[in-house]
């Protein structure tokens, strides 16, 4: 069946939650061409019955940006399911982790996170994900609580439980995304506590991660610290480099913070709460 194909460039850190905003309004498919550039390319796929314009401004809307420019073309009868799967192999994260779509087979000896593009953007590809990935994969003993804010696909709690943390909670502000990581949890079969904020319930937490945005993770500060037990850890993700020393003063009096954890222009911010 034909396509809309959609191709827009936006800046680095919008691409996580202007992909979120497009697949929680009917997008198929969301990818990216180039994305160590500073403006990687999207690449969207609506079934051709979707108002597409009308989508892209309610997704600018949301993430609080103007409407970018976008080229609009017809995809006759392709195999996009095909296309899409070879823009994503299996991952390694680490040493032990790797993220796994489920049309591949998993490596033996590995922890595996089986994960599929589609209804959540978060499949590991991107740096900040990869960063927060490799926290989780170093900082994770066995038997720790953990919490990810703003959750997504849910591929960070599901990776915090395949380590080895004794409960995972899991938390988003779009109902959408926490359904998404409910079924992705449930292909993993592992156990996470899910919920709005707003239905999060009380308590401290050995690690809190937070793979969002520069702006959001400062407005929070304060309620994610309270969420940290003392001598817990904190992981901040989601964050280009020219946004880091904003972000840690938001943090810094209340954390010990470690020597920051970088790729491709992006960064991790870990504290230790005192």
């Amino acid at each position: 069946m034909p396509w809309h194909a959609v191709t827009l460039e936006l800046d680095a850190g919008l691409v996580e939650a202007f992909g979120d905003a497009l697949l929680t309004r009917g997008a198929e498919s969301v990818s990216l061409d180039h994305p160590d550039a500073p403006s990687p390319s999207l690449q969207v796929l609506f079934p051709l019955t979707a108002a597409v314009r009308g989508l892209m401004v309610e997704a600018a809307e949301e993430c609080g940006v103007p409407l970018p420019a976008f080229r609009l073309e017809r995809l006759e009868d392709a195999d996009w399911v095909r296309l899409t799967q070879a823009q994503f192999p299996p991952l390694r994260i680490g040493e032990r982790l790797w993220i796994v779509p489920s049309w591949h087979e998993a490596p033996k000896s590995a922890v595996v996170v089986r994960l599929d593009p589609g209804l959540a953007f978060g499949t590991g590809s991107h740096p900040s994900t990869r960063l927060a990935l490799r926290f989780l994969e170093m900082r994770l003993r066995g038997g720790e609580r953990v919490l990810d804010y703003g959750c997504g696909s849910g591929i960070l709690a599901i990776a915090a439980a395949k380590l080895g943390a004794r409960l995972v909670s899991a938390t988003d502000i779009d109902a959408a995304a926490v359904e998404t990581a409910a079924a992705n949890s449930a292909a993993n079969a592992v156990s996470l506590d899910l919920s709005t904020p707003d239905m999060l319930p009380a308590g401290l937490y050995d690690i809190v991660v937070a793979n969002i945005l520069a702006q959001p993770l400062i407005v929070l500060a304060a309620l994610l610290s309270e969420r940290v037990a003392p001598g817990g850890r904190i992981a901040l993700s989601g964050i280009l480099e020219s946004q880091a020393d904003e972000v840690e003063a938001a943090y810094v009096r209340r954390f010990d913070m470690a020597p920051r954890q970088t790729e491709e222009g992006w960064v991790l911010l870990e504290g230790t709460r005192r």
